[in-house]
């Protein structure tokens, strides 16, 4: 009785604590269900906005080649206009209308540059086929190891939907970026000093080409007024070439103002976006690391609890046993017990008995010598034999209950 209230006491406790264990445990997990979701609903709108910025950098990509091309073409016209060479016009104007577009700028166009343009085009353009701001993430953590390859490690931790392989890939690939365009930027800056040196000695050759008929006419004629009209020629030439040149420079510088300010707003919107998305980011990281120690503290609780439940049963269980096999240790006592009376009990009847059957005769040996009974009864005289009345036939007894029948 002791032993079973015991155990119903046990198990009310049980049932209490179970029951306290489970509201906890489902308050809980409605913690956990909106942080997932919460943590779903982020995820969903990092990826629609990356997607969105994809496809944005694509059309700038777009209009970026659009406007180099525009830009190499007009360039080229300035370049024909400020020499006045009717021939280069004319040449200009023969191969423009006989080559497509695309393929008399590559052919004007140093081959460093149309290598890095190709390899650009190839590849997915300046970031590599990845987004701005996985771009951005990666060249940060790379500037700050120095290239070293211990970046990798960091680099994985801020972009979270990359792997490594991919970075390694993306690591070779900007190495071939660099090196592609630290060539196109020398060959621009060696092209573009040639070409000013062609600009100069063409200037150079037609000046002596406009003195050469004064010197010869001077020879001639001797005549200073023509001499002097010459030169008011040449110098008003001179000065409106100098005043178009100024011109063209004074756009030129206040258009390039204009898109370096174009393009200054554009970085700082673009900053502005990218600090918005690195704490949304964070923030989404901090969310998922303190629902990692949560759903860690949690799981160890519980796991606690169960070896604690496991250790109370588990004791519970060996009282149980301690106590059954020590009922049935004094059963198997009392059991041997009673068998060991009921055996000296039938001893002492036995004893009993023995004493009042007792044989007292005396001993004979030589009635061992003696007939039996029996053998006398044998050897006694019979009647003559032979055949006589026969008076007295034995039959056989006939029950009282069929006499008279």
């Amino acid at each position: 009785m002791l032993f079973a209230s015991h155990f119903g006491n046990g198990c009310g406790t049980q049932e209490g604590a179970s029951w306290t264990d489970s509201k906890t445990a489902s308050s809980k997990c409605r913690v956990v269900e909106k942080l997932r979701e919460m943590m779903e609903e982020i995820e969903n709108a990092i990826n629609t906005f990356k997607e969105e910025q994809r496809l944005i950098y694509e059309e700038l990509i777009k209009e970026e080649k659009t406007t180099n091309n525009e830009l190499t073409a007009i360039s080229r016209k300035i370049d024909t206009w400020t020499l006045g060479s009717p021939e280069t016009e004319k040449t200009s104007r023969a191969s423009s209308g006989r080559v497509p577009g695309d393929r008399a700028t590559a052919g004007t166009l140093p081959e460093e540059v149309v290598d890095f343009e190709k390899f650009l085009q190839q590849t997915g353009g300046r970031q590599g086929g990845w987004d701005d701001y996985d771009h951005q993430s990666f060249v940060r953590v790379r500037s700050k190891h120095k290239g070293r390859p211990s970046f990798v490690g960091e680099a994985l931790e801020h972009l979270p939907g990359r792997t490594q392989e991919e970075v390694q890939q993306h690591e070779k690939w900007y190495q071939r970026f660099l090196a592609l365009e630290a060539r196109k930027k020398e060959s621009i800056q060696n092209w573009k000093t040639k070409k000013q040196q062609k600009k100069e000695e063409i200037f150079k050759l037609k000046e002596k080409a406009d003195n050469v008929p004064v010197f010869f006419h001077d020879k001639e004629d001797d005549s200073q007024k023509q001499k002097e009209e010459k030169r008011k020629k040449q110098k008003l030439a001179v000065g409106a070439w100098k005043k178009q040149k100024s011109v063209e420079l004074s756009m030129k510088c206040a258009s390039q103002l204009k898109e370096e300010e174009e393009e200054e707003k554009k970085q700082q919107k673009e900053r502005q976006r990218q600090l918005k998305l690195k704490l949304l980011l964070e923030s989404y990281t901090r969310q998922k690391k303190e629902q990692e120690a949560f759903l860690r503290l949690e799981k160890e609780r519980r796991e606690k609890a169960e070896k604690a439940e496991k250790r109370k049963t588990a004791a519970d269980e060996i009282s149980r046993f301690q106590e059954r096999d020590l009922q049935k240790l004094e059963l198997k006592i009392l059991d041997r017990q009673a068998k060991e009376d009921e055996k000296v009990e039938k001893q002492r009847r036995l004893a009993q008995l023995k004493q009042k059957v007792e044989n007292r005769v005396g001993r004979d040996p030589s009635r061992l010598y003696k007939p039996t009974k029996g053998w006398e009864e044998r050897t006694k005289k019979t009647g003559p034999a032979g055949c006589g009345p026969l008076q007295h036939i034995p039959h056989r007894a006939v029950p009282t209950w069929r006499q008279g029948l």
